[in-house]
């Protein structure tokens, strides 16, 4: 199993209101998600009005898979007239790279 993530550091075109963001934000999220099936969120960058990060992650049963799906987001958010891309960072992580330790999580029975 593979997990790739992908983070888009975005400069918004002529916007100047968070809720203008919102208009050009969320229908590039919505996009991305029904086109590749993946996870995808506003992530960073939240109380700026021209700048957005978006986070989009995938699982994949092998790594190419991973790369080919996180490219073509990137192209699909980069070919936007509306924004620019001003960074995207891509991280893979396969199954084996866990450390096998378990992780505590807060409220829940062991």
């Amino acid at each position: 199993m593979w997990i790739g993530t992908l983070s888009l550091d975005l400069l918004l075109g002529d916007v100047h209101s968070l809720k203008e963001k919102r208009s050009v934000v969320r229908p590039i999220i919505a996009e991305v998600r029904r086109r590749f099936a993946v996870s995808v969120a506003e992530t960073g960058q939240l109380d700026l009005h021209r700048r957005a990060e978006i986070g989009v992650a995938v699982v994949a049963a092998d790594r190419a898979h991973c790369v080919e799906v996180l490219a073509a987001c990137e192209r699909l958010v980069a070919d936007r007239p509306e924004v620019e891309v001003l960074a995207a960072r891509e991280r893979l992580l396969a199954e084996d790279d866990a450390d096998g330790q378990p992780h505590a999580t807060a409220g829940l029975p062991d």
